[in-house]
């Protein structure tokens, strides 16, 4: 497609435009899906940059696009959004599993049955007077070991456009379903039919969607059902609902992983390289570390992925990843010129643009993404805006959809179809206090308990009490499609069948605070230096200190070379305060205790053993 570098479809193989499926089961999906939402045409996608230029001049035509200014940011496009459907609605998201104990205690459960019952009302009639369009497309490289296939159908045509962004999306999908492989059923609608039960029309609106909303994962049948939202993982079904939900509860079954977590090769100045996945909750660095700009000398930090890994061991014993997406939806806000320039620099073109402000040239922008705003703009929701508006321009959770082949840092092997050796794991919240900078873990079952332990602390009186951890584990807590508890003993089980081929696991904390509430680290480029300490560590070149809560850099273990941080800042950055830690491990046992008799002992275990030196 245009707006993309990674699909798998020419223009050439697409002059005749495929109609239909010689699959059985896909052509009798594809029609029990029409006569439930009776849409006024199918169109089966087809990846091309035909397809995709035809789309956006129609949206562009209606008004459900604005063409940005080419000679800024050429082949670019901005959305506004419903102010009502401006991000994920985690109250609407339902897991249907049969047995509620399955979905365990973090998720919402709604019975199968009934909820297909619901599912058929809302989506009855649904696409009457729109297009309904087959997308079909691949997580992950084409035919890969880690890979999947999938099928959407959506009356969107901005849906069909990210798509074509952010999955491998074409043809050959479909004639791979028909070969036999076997793929996961989405089904997507805005919920605003333009035309009534009785056949009378109504216009089309700028952003169309609906106050009721649901997002149901069928595990057990590999299906998704998205109805009312047209925004971003509510309507994308390859990215959150598949690649995690329903993916976790494939990897559990099948002996693999479904992660939210980044990839990043690091090569040192001797040439050695390593690969690096990381788990991160929202607003604790996430995209800075996958797109990091080293600032020490030799070191270079390379991008595979943004958000999401799926792991899976490989012949040679070794735990081996892929980024099964094609792009990057990345938050706009807080990514700039300063904090992120790679990902700036991303997005130089093809780029769909989501809830962000309009400049008077045409191009765009959102807070942080220049250290001034522009005198004047047009906001998220179409209305003038001036630094003294005292409301912000871009809404906080405005978004970028573009291809990762366009990112300057991406690696060479991004795309392999084996995916890379992963060599380390690593786990970070935002925590003020308590947690230091960077830690190992003794073991993989410790590893796992960081991992379980994730968390961050409340800051503002909106978010509860400050101070109250907002627990996350292995960030993953509105994505695991599972119970929690049996999510923790997959990966013991993983953790057991790799031995001592498993990789090393870290935690670490960027934001820990000192006494006059300042972050104490600088982060950003910095965060090399931490990067560093770790493959030393793998390379059994750094020496480490034993503490109740995990192995510390030794003394003048991290390299500090041209950092001014002195070292009454380091030593806040690693003390560990056993009375507050005590405390912190009354309240893991709080909260291992909702997950019953599903809790794996031997993070039961790990919690005590941490108790007990803590005391010792």
């Amino acid at each position: 497609m245009t707006l993309t570098s990674s699909s798998p479809q020419t223009d050439t193989e697409t002059a005749v435009k495929r109609t239909g499926t010689t699959d059985p089961a896909l052509q009798a999906w594809v029609q029990e899906v029409a006569e439930l939402t009776q849409p006024d045409r199918i169109v089966w996608c087809d990846g091309s940059s035909r397809e995709a230029h035809e789309l956006s001049k129609e949206l562009v035509t209606s008004g459900q696009l604005i063409r940005l200014n080419p000679e800024w940011r050429p082949n670019s496009f901005l959305a506004r959004t419903n102010p009502k459907d401006v991000a994920r609605v985690e109250n609407r998201t339902f897991i249907c599993s049969t047995e509620e104990i399955d979905a365990g205690p973090t998720n919402n459960w709604a019975e199968p049955t009934a909820m297909r019952s619901e599912l058929k009302g809302v989506f009855a009639g649904s696409m009457r007077g729109r297009t309904m369009y087959i997308v079909p497309f691949s997580m992950g490289p084409l035919g890969g070991p880690i890979s999947q296939l999938g099928v959407e159908i959506t009356d969107s045509a901005y849906v069909v456009l990210n798509m074509g962004i952010m999955t491998r999306m074409g043809e050959q999908i479909i004639t791979m379903i028909e070969a036999g492989d076997p793929w996961v059923h989405t089904v997507h609608s805005v919920g605003y039919p333009l035309v009534d039960a009785d056949g009378v029309a109504r216009p089309d609106v700028t952003w169309p969607c609906n106050d009721t909303k649901y997002i149901v994962q069928f595990p057990e049948e590999r299906e998704v059902w998205s109805f009312g939202s047209g925004y971003g993982g509510n309507a994308l079904l390859s990215k959150k609902t598949f690649a995690l939900r329903i993916a976790s509860v494939m990897g559990r079954d099948e002996g693999w992983l479904a992660e939210h977590m980044l990839l990043i090769k690091i090569t040192s100045p001797e040439g050695g390289t390593f690969h690096v996945a990381a788990a991160f909750p929202s607003a604790c660095g996430k995209t800075n570390l996958s797109m990091l700009q080293p600032t020490i000398p030799g070191w270079k930090v390379e991008t595979i992925g943004d958000d999401i890994a799926w792991l899976r061991k490989g012949d040679d014993g070794r735990l081996w990843a892929i980024n099964p997406e094609a792009g990057f939806f990345g938050v706009a806000p807080g990514t700039g010129e300063l904090t992120n320039p790679t990902a700036v620099s991303t997005m130089w073109g093809n780029t769909i643009f989501t809830n962000v402000a309009l400049r008077d040239d045409g191009d765009v922008w959102w807070e942080g993404l220049t250290e001034k705003a522009p005198d004047h703009l047009i906001d998220w929701q179409g209305k003038d805006w001036t630094p003294a508006s005292g409301r912000p321009a871009a809404h906080p959770n405005s978004r970028f959809t573009v291809a990762a082949a366009q990112c300057p840092s991406i690696a060479d092997e991004w795309e392999a179809v084996d995916g890379v050796p992963i060599d380390a794991i690593v786990f970070g919240g935002r925590r003020a206090t308590n947690v230091p900078l960077v830690a190992q873990a003794r073991s993989w079952k410790h590893g796992v308990f960081m991992g379980a332990t994730i968390s961050s602390e409340k800051t503002a009186a909106a978010d509860g009490i400050v101070g109250e951890l907002r627990r996350d584990p292995f960030a993953m807590l509105p994505f695991c499609g599972y119970n929690m508890a049996d999510y923790w003993s997959h990966w013991l089980k993983v953790g057991k069948s790799l031995g001592t081929k498993a990789p090393a696991i870290f935690q670490v904390n960027w934001f820990r605070k000192g006494a006059d509430g300042g972050f104490i680290w600088p982060g950003f480029g910095e965060n090399a230096r931490v990067l560093e300490w770790m493959v030393r560590r793998m390379e059994g070149d750094a020496e480490a200190i034993d503490t109740p809560i995990g192995l510390l850099p030794a003394e003048d273990g991290l390299n500090l070379k041209g950092l001014d941080l002195s070292a009454d800042a380091l030593e806040q950055l690693f003390h560990i305060d056993r009375t507050s830690w005590l405390t912190e491990c009354d309240l893991t046992e709080e909260y291992f205790n909702q997950f019953g008799d599903r809790m794996p002992p031997a993070l039961l275990a790990e919690l005590s053993s941490v108790r007990y030196h803590l005391k010792d």
